[in-house]
């Protein structure tokens, strides 16, 4: 069985969907949310599909003692889902090709730091970009710059706002996240 961890920050609907996707598998479990802001609507989420949720806070996630949380849990793999920290080196070479992050643009265009959720839609679109996505890809040190494992796109229309976009960015999230997630680590972790 592989234990997942969810790093989620903000609503939580990515959080949630992997839960879901996950609730009867016979291989994957979805063991804990961790969250980095103690308002953020993951943890309503959490808290409503009874899933254990742990909240910290910037000086506990940069030391490697935080590592205990996760050992406790006996995690295999994170999954970032709306995380908006940038993952310490220590969680890295822990989890070494185990972290997986969804970014809301094709990259490597629109990432690194500050590029997250309607941030990254208003530069799409005042870029005049005709094409935005979503891409699912390992960490590494670098914001934005681990191993792609797979994008999918769709048109930006010539009127769209940033959250018409941003529907229907979501929209492939909810449809490719898990699937990718799952995929990867079947072959990484459990070889089939």
């Amino acid at each position: 069985m592989i234990k997942l961890a969810v790093f989620a920050s903000g609503s939580g609907t990515n959080a949630e969907n992997l839960i879901q996707y996950f609730k009867d598998s016979e291989n994957f479990t979805v063991k804990a949310i961790l969250c980095n802001n103690p308002k953020a609507g993951v943890l309503q989420r959490a808290k409503k599909l009874e899933m254990k949720a742990i909240t910290f806070n910037k000086s506990d996630f940069v030391q490697d003692s935080f590592l205990k949380a996760l050992e406790d849990l006996d995690i295999d793999a994170i999954v970032l889902a709306g995380f908006l920290w940038k993952i310490p080196e220590y969680l890295i070479r822990k989890f070494p090709e185990k972290i997986i992050n969804i970014h809301p643009a094709l990259l490597p265009k629109y990432g690194g730091k500050g590029m997250y959720g309607s941030n990254v839609h208003e530069a799409v679109i005042t870029n005049g970009e005709k094409e935005s996505g979503i891409t699912i890809h390992l960490v590494n040190e670098e914001y934005d710059k681990g191993k792609i494992l797979f994008q999918a796109s769709c048109p930006v229309m010539a009127k769209d706002s940033p959250e018409d976009l941003a529907k229907r960015i979501h929209q492939l999230e909810y449809q490719h996240f898990p699937q990718i997630v799952e995929d990867y680590l079947r072959q990484t972790l459990l070889k089939v």
